[in-house]
């Protein structure tokens, strides 16, 4: 890199503007940020209508409110481990979360994993648009045509300028939604305590499916936590980086899960915007639709870390078979293609979206758990969190094109997942002998992780130190220039 060049990089990062980087390593001059900022970060993002549809899983399968709200508790609290201790490898590492993946599965198997995460960012995007959209409609005209692609490119514009307004924008939402939902919180309580108490089934195989949906949408931010810590100063502590993000994503996701869980048992009908809307109406009228309201700006924030999240990803998915230079020109093409696609599927998707919600909730989770083990047993246990920064990007390097352990360990993990696969349109053999238990990401978790740190005793560390001394030697001298 020039010296122009770093020096119109540095300035572009203190004066706040739209970000310069993408898939690249974030030099430690231009580290910036506290550690606390993860808290309200994940807090906002993980406070969304979406992270509520969760909790509505175990009473519209006949579970009791306190039964669903245990298992959204042990849930989502054994998801956003996952999510927390990536979180971490952001200052350890300077970069995107799923471009460290290289070092398990190489440049191009990385891609296993790739192709599952675009379709988590998508997803999620799918049914945060519609809901923002159902929110609006409430005091506004127009219909999908209208609001899908507006919102879309609100979430676009945040997107593109980048890293330090995404942070912006959700460290100040937190004090509003905590706010606002605490007092429809409160109402929900007070006014339909006895009617979601009055619900008291239970069910081993039901609790499961509430635990697994819990613990899947925490697990699923784990493909790009890393991604908002990454511009931290490496010196960071990590118990304070884990700490921040499991308090801010799990505080969230229990409340809003389990308040979903409530509502879901209380009300006859339960959907994101109706309940919300006539529980907080009761209270005051209007109020509930003010919440609704104030929602829509976390949903659309949101949608823009799913977009940044996706550009990181696919820009790394091309890269891998042709080498891409990280422009600002490439990052924009790369949300907006995104954010057309989400748009796209939008459209097309049914009125009727909670069973695919549901569905696409636990999917994820089976593509996402074998990948996680492998990951953080590979940063925490095998490596120690020391890796050759620059042999990452070269393909011919030390990391390779195609790492056999990684996707070894990922595919073995999932084929061993598939028995006790439990959902709408497959159910596992041994899910079936246990009454209709999922309990496949337990078999994922130690099957995939217990095979990766077995194979990953082959790999030769001694080489390995010596790359990874001369990766940090380079990566001194270049940012001296």
């Amino acid at each position: 890199m020039s010296q122009t060049t770093s020096d119109n990089a540095r300035s572009a990062v203190r004066a706040g503007v739209v970000e310069v980087r993408s898939i690249d390593y974030v030099p430690k001059s231009e580290r910036h940020g506290k550690v606390w900022h993860q808290g309200p970060f994940w807090f906002t993002g993980n406070f969304v209508l979406t992270t509520m549809v969760t909790g509505f899983v175990g009473p519209s399968l006949g579970m009791g409110v306190w039964w669903s709200v245990l298992a959204v508790v042990l849930g989502a609290a054994f998801g956003t481990f996952f999510m927390a201790f990536h979180a971490n490898q952001g200052p350890r590492l300077g970069l995107p979360q799923m471009i460290q993946s290289r070092a398990q599965f190489g440049s191009r198997g990385a891609i296993l994993p790739f192709a599952a995460t675009i379709f988590v960012y998508c997803g999620f995007n799918v049914f945060n648009v519609i809901l923002a959209t159902e929110a609006l409609r409430l005091v506004l005209p127009g219909g999908p045509l209208f609001w899908y692609p507006l919102l879309v490119l609100l979430a676009i514009g945040i997107a593109v300028i980048g890293h330090d307004l995404l942070h912006f924008v959700q460290r100040w939402l937190t004090p509003i939604l905590i706010a606002v939902f605490a007092l429809l919180t409160i109402g929900a309580v007070v006014l339909h305590g006895h009617a979601a108490a009055h619900q008291s089934g239970a069910g081993w195989a039901v609790f499961l499916v509430q635990f697994s949906a819990a613990a899947g949408y925490q697990i699923s931010y784990a493909v790009y936590v890393s991604d908002y810590s990454r511009y931290l100063p490496s010196n960071v502590s990590s118990r304070g980086v884990i700490s921040w993000t499991y308090l801010g994503a799990g505080g969230s996701a229990i409340w809003l899960m389990s308040l979903g869980a409530f509502l879901a048992a209380a009300l006859p009908h339960p959907e994101a915007i109706s309940s919300l809307q006539s529980v907080g109406n009761e209270m005051l009228p209007g109020f509930g639709t003010f919440a609704v309201l104030a929602s829509v700006p976390a949903l659309i924030s949101v949608m823009a870390v799913n977009m940044y999240g996706a550009m990181l990803t696919g820009i790394s998915t091309v890269d891998a078979y042709r080498p891409v230079r990280p422009t600002i020109s490439i990052r924009v093409v790369g949300i907006v293609l995104f954010g057309a696609i989400a748009t796209a599927v939008a459209l097309t998707i049914p009125d009727s979206y909670l069973g695919s919600f549901n569905n696409f909730v636990i999917l994820m989770l089976y593509f996402l758990v074998p990948w996680t083990a492998v990951n953080l047993i590979d940063f925490y246990i095998v490596r120690h969190g020391r890796y050759a920064i620059t042999e990452i990007f070269n393909p011919n390097g030390i990391y390779g094109q195609w790492s056999w352990r990684g996707m070894l360990a990922y595919g073995v993990g999932f084929v061993a997942m598939i028995p006790f696969f439990d959902i709408s349109f497959y159910t596992g053999t041994v899910t079936h002998w246990l009454g209709g238990a999922d309990i496949s990401f337990l078999v994922g978790l130690v099957v995939a992780g217990g095979l990766y740190w077995w194979l990953a005793s082959g790999i030769d560390t001694v080489a390995e130190r010596h790359a990874i001394e001369a990766s940090d030697r380079a990566l001194a001298e270049r940012e001296a220039s």
